[in-house]
């Protein structure tokens, strides 16, 4: 994955932070041909695409019919990373939802999904339950809409930043630009 490459090749600090792309979502998920309908998207040729994307990256991802809101696993993720191992979820959550198709706004679901990486399940549900992270999520929101951020996946690095799926050229030219400094044999060197 690019990100991985990148945290191996320079010594980069990522940090998760999140939008809210389709905040209006029902708890119950939305069907894709309802999100797109009137807007001339051809959801089939739209998979295509995402899937040839997801295979260049050596991504897994499966047709969907739904969309569900992330407002909850958001949250979730904003609490796994304070915990050890936090990395785990968010493969485990993007995996739930475009590879498994499972609704990431259900907080049995998100349970379920911190548990399988190995965070505390009771842990989870308390932090689901008393939106412990909604504060830290509404920041990452309000953030969002400081930089202007309109799309995911979007990379920012002191004050630029891209939008999309760009190849790890740019995202290396990005970190570069920066004054990244590159690792070598585990140390780095300015």
């Amino acid at each position: 994955m690019r990100i991985e490459r990148l945290r191996t090749t320079y010594d980069v600090d990522v940090r998760w932070r999140f939008f809210p792309l389709h905040p209006d979502t029902p708890d119950e998920g939305m069907p894709l041909e309802t999100l797109f309908a009137g807007r001339g998207y051809d959801l089939e040729e739209m998979y295509r695409k995402m899937k040839a994307r997801m295979d260049a990256e050596g991504l897994r991802y499966a047709p969907r019919t739904h969309t569900y809101n992330s407002r909850l696993s958001q949250e979730l993720a904003k609490w796994a990373d304070t915990q050890p191992g936090f990395e785990a979820v968010h493969d485990a959550l993007y995996r739930a939802y475009f590879v498994d198709g499972r609704n990431i706004g259900d907080p049995d679901v998100l349970v379920g999904v911190a548990a399988s990486v190995g965070l505390p399940a009771d842990g989870a549900q308390a932090v689901l339950e008393e939106r412990t992270f909604r504060e830290a999520v509404d920041a990452d929101w309000a953030r969002a809409r400081r930089l202007g951020v309109t799309g995911v996946p979007t990379y920012a690095c002191d004050g630029r930043g891209v939008v999309g799926a760009h190849p790890y050229e740019v995202l290396e030219r990005l970190v570069q630009d920066a004054g990244a400094v590159l690792r070598v044999n585990g140390g780095s060197r300015a």
